[in-house]
C-alpha cells in the first residue's frame, strides 16, 4: 500500500468516531495535515492523475490522457513539466488564491517538474479575466512588492524552494513589432473576442484596450517558451490556457494539457466568488481565531467544496463524512469545526488550531461572557469620548477601523450587550451611523432607551470586549 493509502486507512477509522471529541479531532488533523508534506511519488500514474482530476473543474484532453503522459514520462525516469503563471497584481491574497498552489504542491510531491512563470511583463498589461473595467498599470516596484507578499503568504501551502522561476519579461520583452504582427495574423479575432467578460463590457459601452485583447496571446507565449506538458490555472483562465495550446501547435510543439481549477465561492454564501471587494474572503494573514470564526459562519452547503479546495482529504473521506451528516450520526457543526481546524492548522500550525477550537467553544457555547475568560477591556471613563471605530481598531484590532466598523454594523454585527445579574443577555444592535460616534454617548443613550443595567460588552462580529468605567 502507498503512503497515502496508509494515511487514508487511518483517517477513515478516525472519521467514523466521535468528531465532537477534541482528542479525536486533534488526531485527525495531525493525520490529514501531515499529507501536505507527504511524498506522493509512489502513487501509480492513474492514481496521480485521479488525485489531480478530483480537484479540477476540467482536465483537457482528459484525466486518462494525463495518466498516460505521467506513465510515459515515468518510464524514462522523468516527470511532467508543469506550468503555473502568476501575475503579481496585488500585495495580499486570500484562501481562494491558495487552491491552485495546493494542487501544484501535489504535482511537486509526485515528482514532477514545476515552473512558476512570474508575469512581470503581463502584469503591466493586466489579466482581464473576470474584470468589468480596465485594470490600472503596475510599476516594477509594485510587481516586486506584490510578488514578495504573495510568496510569503502562500508559503504554508507550497514549497517555493523546490521550484523553477521564470520571468516572462525575459522573452516577451524581446518581441519586436513585426514579429508580433506576424503572430497575431495567425490568431482569429473571434478567438480573442469570444470571452464573455469582453462581450459584456463592449455591450455596456465600457472600454476594452488592445493590450487586454492580446493578453491571452502573451500568456500563451509563456507556454511556447517553456514547451510545457501541462498548465495549471483557474477555470476563469481556461480560454487563455487554450490559446496556449493553439500557439504551441503553430510553433510545431505538442499542445499542453490543461488542468482548470475551481473558483471558490465566498464565505457569505451569496454565490459570488471569494474576493476582497465583496468582503467575503479569508485572508492568508488573518489571525487564527478570525480564520476559525469565519469558517464557522459559512453556510453548511459550503463545507464540501471547502474541504475539497483546502484540505488533503480524498473524495472517499469527504463522502464518508457527508454520508454521516445525512444519516444524522455527525452534526454539521462538528464537521465545520474540523474544517476550520484544518485551515487554521495549515496557516498557523496545530497548536493554533487547538487553541482556536477551544476559544470558539468557550465563547459560543457558554451563555455568560463572564465565563469566557480574559476579555479585552475598554475603560469608558478614560476613552468614552473616543469613537467606536477607533476603539475597535485599538482594542479589537480591526484595520482599517472605520470601514471595518461600518461593514460589521451593516451586517447587524455591531452590538452592545448588557448581561444582567440574573445572567440574561440584552443585545442592542448599533446602526452603521453609531460606529463613528463616541462610545460614551452611544452607551448612555442606548441604555436609557432600553432601561436595562448590568455588565456591559461591546461585540463586533465574533470579537468581544468588556466596557468598564461607566
Amino acid at each position: 500500500m502507498t503512503r497515502l493509502g496508509d494515511s487514508v486507512q487511518r483517517a477513515s477509522q478516525l472519521l467514523a468516531q466521535d468528531l465532537s471529541s477534541d482528542e479525536t479531532v486533534e488526531r485527525l488533523l495531525a493525520e490529514t495535515g501531515s499529507r501536505r508534506y507527504m511524498d506522493l511519488s509512489d502513487l501509480p500514474a492513474k492514481e496521480q492523475a485521479a488525485l489531480i482530476g478530483a480537484r479540477a473543474v476540467e482536465v483537457l484532453p482528459s484525466v486518462e490522457k494525463l495518466a498516460e503522459d505521467i506513465e510515459a514520462k515515468t518510464a524514462v525516469g522523468k516527470g511532467l513539466h508543469v506550468k503555473l503563471g502568476i501575475d503579481p497584481t496585488a500585495a495580499d491574497v486570500h484562501l481562494g488564491h491558495a487552491v491552485q498552489m495546493i494542487v501544484l504542491s501535489r504535482f511537486q510531491r509526485m515528482g514532477h517538474d514545476v515552473t512558476l512563470i512570474i508575469g512581470d511583463f503581463t502584469a503591466k498589461i493586466g489579466d482581464p479575466s473576470g474584470r468589468t473595467a480596465e485594470r490600472p498599470a503596475l510599476t516594477d516596484e509594485d510587481i516586486a512588492e506584490n510578488l514578495a507578499g504573495y510568496q510569503d503568504q502562500v508559503r504554508p501551502f507550497f514549497d517555493f524552494e523546490n521550484v523553477s522561476f521564470r520571468r516572462n519579461s525575459d522573452w516577451l520583452g524581446k518581441i519586436g513589432f513585426a514579429e508580433l504582427i506576424s503572430l497575431l495574423a495567425q490568431v482569429p479575432a473571434s478567438a480573442l473576442l469570444q470571452r464573455e467578460d469582453f462581450r459584456n463590457r463592449l455591450a455596456q459601452g465600457s472600454g476594452l484596450t488592445m493590450s487586454e485583447l492580446i493578453y491571452p496571446v502573451a500568456m500563451a507565449l509563456d507556454s511556447v517558451e517553456l514547451d510545457c506538458d501541462i498548465e495549471l490555472g483557474g477555470v476563469d483562465q481556461l480560454l487563455n490556457m487554450q490559446m496556449g495550446r493553439r500557439l504551441m501547435e503553430l510553433h510545431d510543439q505538442r499542445p499542453q494539457m490543461i488542468a482548470a481549477m475551481p473558483l471558490i465561492e465566498g464565505t457569505d454564501g451569496s454565490g459570488a466568488k471569494m474576493s476582497k471587494s465583496k468582503d467575503n474572503y479569508i485572508g492568508l494573514t488573518a489571525a487564527a481565531d478570525d480564520v476559525y470564526g469565519k469558517i464557522m459562519s459559512i453556510p453548511d452547503r459550503l463545507m464540501v467544496p471547502y474541504l475539497r479546495a483546502w484540505t488533503e482529504w480524498t473524495d472517499a473521506e469527504i463522502d464518508q463524512v457527508t454520508a454521516r451528516c445525512e444519516a444524522k450520526t455527525l452534526h454539521p457543526m462538528d464537521l465545520k469545526k474540523v474544517l476550520a481546524g484544518e485551515v487554521v492548522a495549515a496557516l498557523h500550525g496545530a497548536e493554533a488550531a487547538k487553541a482556536a477550537r477551544a476559544g470558539f467553544t468557550a465563547q459560543f457555547s457558554k451563555k455568560s461572557f463572564g465565563d469566557v475568560g480574559t476579555l479585552p477591556v475598554v475603560d469608558a471613563a478614560e476613552h468614552g469620548g473616543e469613537g467606536i471605530a477607533a476603539i475597535l481598531s485599538r482594542v479589537l484590532e480591526f484595520t482599517p477601523s472605520a470601514s471595518a466598523a461600518r461593514r460589521i454594523a451593516k451586517q447587524n454585527g455591531l452590538k452592545l450587550v448588557v448581561e444582567t445579574e440574573s445572567g440574561d443577555q440584552h443585545s442592542i444592535v448599533l446602526p452603521e451611523a453609531e460606529a463613528l460616534r463616541p462610545l460614551g454617548e452611544v452607551v448612555t443613550e442606548k441604555l436609557a432607551e432600553a432601561d436595562v443595567s448590568g455588565t456591559l460588552y461591546l461585540k463586533a462580529g465574533r470579537k468581544i470586549a468588556q466596557i468598564q468605567g461607566l
